[in-house]
């Protein structure tokens, strides 16, 4: 890897291009690092999910936690990317380990993971650290971040073959005029029928140890006042309402780790819509890792949304 000039804050200030790859350094606890395992794991959880939305996928919201708990939910996002004519992924994932006011680029040639390389794509890269808006992400950081290695294995298996780059985007804490504002930036680049995004996002975090523990008993157990609450925020996402999500956050403060990456989604896609271009937002699979049924229980909501465009 070449000699990197780093910036205390855990940034590389734009200098987009610099060589290296970014290890797949979940492989082996967050999920299988061996290739043949891994790519039947991918392929039964595809087998079982169901393609129930028609129309041509555009972007999908998918969870990013260890397989053995959000793989079975991915699937069904992935179940509906058609890939002809997808030459590049956008991958747009939050940040859990590093602050940031700002998105950040990788600054690696490449992302590895068990089942081969995807080439960063140095052109977009390029295009975007030239508005100044962006920062790039350390190595160390690009390492230690899950949100976006863990949609790499799903996005290789069900490429296959196909040559195409990808653009890992690395969203930090945006407050609401930034999150518009690199929304209506990605806006053509979601316009692009050759281009298809990935979300990568979590739901409620619910118990003790995430510091967030709302109940109300008129809904039932926790895990269907968890439901509850994580499809009051679905709604929003399905009706392609980013104030509306803005302000249910501040509301109830749902612990959505990808809110910022989905924000910006939403965004985009009203800013695309502006542009005589209609979109369908709905999402297909919910789950949660263990229903709390008691103060001491804790859990994490996964979703699966796909959204497909067509002509207004």
């Amino acid at each position: 890897v070449a000699k990197k000039s780093f910036h205390p804050s855990g940034v590389i200030r734009p200098t987009i291009g610099m060589p290296g790859t970014r290890r797949p350094t979940h492989a082996g606890s967050w999920y299988t690092a061996d290739c043949r395992s891994l790519n039947g794991e991918l392929s039964g959880w595809l087998a079982e999910a169901q393609a129930t939305v028609p129309g041509a996928c555009r972007a999908i919201i998918a969870p990013h936690a260890g397989y053995s708990f959000s793989g079975p939910t991915a699937a069904w996002a992935y179940k509906h990317i058609q890939v002809e004519g997808v030459k590049r992924i956008f991958l747009l994932g939050p940040s859990h380990n590093l602050y940031s006011p700002k998105c950040l680029l990788s600054g690696c040639d490449d992302y590895a993971t068990p089942l081969g390389r995807v080439p960063i794509d140095a052109e977009i890269n390029r295009a975007l650290a030239a508005t100044k808006l962006f920062d790039e992400m350390q190595l160390s950081v690009d390492e230690r971040e899950h949100s976006l290695e863990m949609h790499l294995p799903y996005i290789m298996h069900v490429m296959g073959d196909r040559p195409y780059t990808l653009v890992p985007i690395m969203v930090g804490a945006l407050n609401e005029a930034a999150e518009e504002k690199y929304g209506k930036l990605l806006a053509p680049y979601l316009a692009d029928p050759q281009n298809l995004f990935v979300i990568s996002s979590d739901f409620c975090h619910w118990g003790d140890r995430f510091n967030y523990t709302p109940y109300d008993r008129s809904q039932g157990d926790i895990c269907q006042y968890i439901e509850a609450l994580d499809r009051q925020g679905m709604a929003h996402i399905e009706a392609i309402d980013a104030r509306g999500f803005a302000k249910y956050q501040r509301d109830f403060g749902n612990t959505i780790c990808g809110r910022h990456p989905i924000a910006v989604l939403l965004h985009a896609l009203e800013a695309t819509t502006q542009e005589a271009k209609r979109h369908d937002l709905k999402f297909v699979r919910y789950a949660q890792s263990s229903p709390c049924r008691t103060p001491e229980d804790s859990s994490v909501s996964y979703a699966s949304a796909i959204i497909t465009s067509t002509s207004s």
